[in-house]
């Protein structure tokens, strides 16, 4: 039984996949949200949001996650980060589980990956929960209802949660998978609820496609000044590293808050809506989206909620750290209608130093900018992936290793072509730890990050007197109106000096020995920068 606008011509059915139960193309959000009670996926929160909890996947499983090995992608993507799978392995996972769906009910949204009509992806979702249908339809971009009549997948992504795989039949490694089938223009999710997955798997396509065409993908929010979409900014980062939380500054517009690509044209968001970790949200410092958790139709996921009177705990995490939140982009005032910019004028590198010996801000050359862009350095942040309990220093090469199909060095090369072309102000900010490490020392002060930001967004940081950091050469401010000047100076602190002084040279040959892996690859002015 089919259900809803579609063209006829691109049912499941006319495509492939038969024998199932109803149905449900392109449903909005009320009924989403309906269909999610009535099947008891979730109970309805406050002020009408979806509250749903994703059972043992509470975060990502990248380790599941595999690109099927053809020949057309065979010399393409970087198999050390994406492990095969053969065609023939990936043909039994597709057989078997359309099989297990059958007479089963399924919801299908036809959505677009990018805001720019000329780049633009055209996506096929495919979910078991009715949930996943609406949290989909919020994190990427939504035709008008005519278009749907003509409307032709590009790729399609199926997810089944209730699928179990099995390693020895599907070469795999656990009955969770991921599989990118870029051949078949066909993804298969199984084994996990967790609604993350959904919207990397089209941000994995997109990495994939765009740098063919000369567009850089990007695992970054963005924003402009008010009134003036060409002057962007672009804020790359790791979950945790405070994307979301930095970009929607209510002094400037909100193109988005996660992925992005960077064309010849300018800036444009992949997605039509926010994933924000809620964790600790303040009603006062965030007020914006600390009120999505209220609002209609936003899918609330693994927070802790009071039964009686629905009102959610951001304190509690004894379901996860990785407790979020997925709603439309309007649910922002100050977001972009468009969510579009010009060519980014400041490149924001967001780290979270668990070491706490980085700077609150530093200003890169573009040899610095390149070196600093592929060695990815970060935190990951507890409960963003599976296992992860506490702050574990890592090297994500283009703040998003789990993302990437290709070598790092397209997307660096494509980055620094990106720079030039533009000349923007490349800038590393770190919002990890100050006076100590994690354990001993204190976050960085979000006021202060956010004084830092707002001076080199609107140009009053370059004219200050900077200093050359002794460990990693970049330039650091020396006194910044609103920033206690200790606080620019983080050997300052510390407690113990020569303590600074040793963990800086650990993090210092940290960097070197992960840096080790593309010095044949660059050229000689990043090389000069990685050997200091």
């Amino acid at each position: 039984m089919t259900q809803g606008r579609v063209n006829p011509s691109q049912t499941l059915a006319t495509n492939g996949i038969k024998g199932l139960g109803a149905v449900h193309y392109n449903d909005i959000e009320p009924t989403l949200v309906e269909k999610a009670l009535l099947r008891g996926e979730g109970s309805l929160g406050r002020g009408g949001a979806l509250l749903v909890n994703t059972g043992t996947h509470t975060g990502r499983s990248p380790l599941d996650k595999f690109v099927v090995r053809t020949p057309s992608v065979e010399n393409k993507i970087w198999w050390e980060n994406n492990p095969p799978m053969e065609p023939a392995a990936f043909d039994r996972l597709y057989d078997d589980m359309r099989e297990h769906m059958k007479g089963r009910e399924y919801f299908v949204q036809d959505l677009y990956g990018g805001a720019d009509p000329r780049h633009r992806l055209d996506v096929r979702m495919v979910t078991e929960l009715a949930w996943h249908s609406l949290f989909i339809r919020h994190m990427l971009r939504r035709p008008e209802r005519d278009e749907l009549d003509e409307y032709l997948p590009d790729f399609t992504i199926i997810n089944c949660p209730s699928f179990a795989a099995d390693p020895k039949r599907h070469g795999c490694r656990s009955s969770t998978v991921i599989a990118l089938n870029f051949d078949k223009k066909l993804i298969l999710i199984g084994g996990t609820e967790y609604g993350g997955e959904n919207k990397k798997a089209v941000f994995t396509l997109l990495n994939y496609l765009l740098p063919e065409n000369g567009i850089m993908p990007m695992h970054c929010s963005a924003n402009h000044a008010l009134n003036d979409p060409e002057d962007a900014a672009i804020f790359f980062g790791l979950s945790g590293t405070g994307k979301t939380t930095l970009s929607a500054d209510p002094s400037r517009t909100l193109i988005g808050d996660d992925e992005h690509g960077w064309s010849d044209e300018g800036t444009f968001n992949f997605e039509g809506g926010c994933y924000a970790k809620t964790i600790s949200l303040s009603r006062e410092a965030e007020p914006e989206i600390y009120a999505t958790t209220e609002k209609f139709a936003s899918v609330v996921e693994n927070m802790v909620f009071d039964p009686e009177t629905r009102q959610v705990d951001f304190e509690d995490d004894s379901l996860t750290a990785n407790m979020r939140c997925a709603y439309p982009l309007h649910y922002i005032s100050n977001a972009s209608k468009t969510s579009m910019g010009g060519q980014p004028k400041n490149i924001i590198m967001l780290t979270c130093d668990a070491f706490g010996v980085l700077p609150p801000i530093a200003r890169l050359t573009p040899a610095q900018a390149m070196y600093h862009f592929l060695s990815g350095f970060t935190s990951k942040v507890a409960g963003t992936e599976r296992g992860v309990t506490e702050p574990e220093p890592t090297f994500s090469t283009c703040f998003g290793a789990p993302f990437m199909p290709r070598r790092p060095e397209v997307y660096g090369n494509l980055l620094r072509q990106k720079i030039a072309n533009s000349g923007a102000t490349c800038w590393l900010v770190n919002t990890g730890w100050t006076g100590g490490a994690y354990g001993t020392g204190s976050r960085m002060p979000i006021k202060a990050t956010r004084a830092l930001l707002t001076a080199a967004l609107n140009g009053t940081l370059n004219d200050v007197e900077f200093r050359v950091d002794p460990n990693f050469g970049f330039d650091v401010p020396v006194d910044v109106d609103g920033v206690a000047n200790v606080l620019l100076d983080p050997r300052r602190t510390w407690d113990n000096p020569e303590t600074y002084d040793r963990d800086a040279k650990r993090l210092v040959k940290m960097f070197a020995d992960n840096f080790a892996q593309y010095l044949s690859h660059i050229d000689d002015d990043v090389k000069a920068v990685a050997l200091g």
